[in-house]
């Protein structure tokens, strides 16, 4: 009679053939934390620089609206004229214009200095940090912007006047006025710019943030 046994090899009942080596694509956790430091880095970087553009810009565009004086000898009758004096006192926009402009520079001052100490420190600048720098920089973007806006639309009618309401333009006589106001407006035009950049750098950065948790 044939016998039932068989030869069974030794490894078949070996638990070490029977393991499967699984892939997966997930990186390192050292990996993962190394490149979680360097994005960080990287917006703290970016941060930095964007807060001293707009100290840059701020502080340009007070210069120019503070120098914005010109005086002209003006006709008011024949063979009668008298010095008349353009300045940017003259006009509540031009002064909210320049509030504004000289809130945006004593603030990148201020969170350009937590910034880089920020940067200094190990952990780089913290999610609570980058969560106030939001709310702020968004409430001086709509200062700022408000007064670009404000003080743009007087000096359009300085440049080009408005006959409906028969108010005659002034940029022909007061040049040199004009063109300084029209450059600080242009510089409070890339403030407000730069603190849009700023509010889309933090809040991409704690998106990042909240995604590694």
């Amino acid at each position: 009679m044939a016998s039932n046994d068989s030869t069974i090899p030794p490894h078949a009942h070996s638990p070490v053939g029977m393991e499967v080596p699984l892939k997966t694509s997930a990186p390192p956790p050292e990996y993962s934390d190394y490149r979680g430091a360097g994005g960080s880095k990287k917006h703290a970087l970016l941060d930095v620089f964007f807060r001293v553009v707009l100290f840059a810009t701020a502080v340009a565009g007070i210069v120019l609206l503070v120098t914005s004086k010109q005086t002209k000898l003006i006709p008011i009758a024949p063979g009668l004229a008298i010095f008349r004096t353009g300045k940017f006192s003259h006009s509540p926009a031009h002064i909210y214009l320049l509030a504004a402009l000289s809130t945006a520079a004593l603030y990148s001052i201020i969170t350009g200095l937590i910034s880089v100490f920020a940067l200094m420190k190990p952990g780089g600048t913290s999610a609570k940090l980058k969560f106030h720098f939001v709310i702020i920089d968004s409430l001086l973007l709509g200062i700022v912007a408000a007064a670009t806006g404000a003080s743009g639309g007087v000096s359009y009618i300085g440049l080009k006047g408005n006959s409906h309401s028969r108010w005659n333009k002034i940029c022909d006589m007061y040049d040199t006025y004009c063109i300084h106001v029209g450059a600080a407006i242009l510089l409070s035009l890339i403030s407000s710019i730069t603190l849009l950049l700023l509010v889309w750098i933090n809040v991409h950065a704690l998106s990042k943030k909240i995604a590694r948790r």
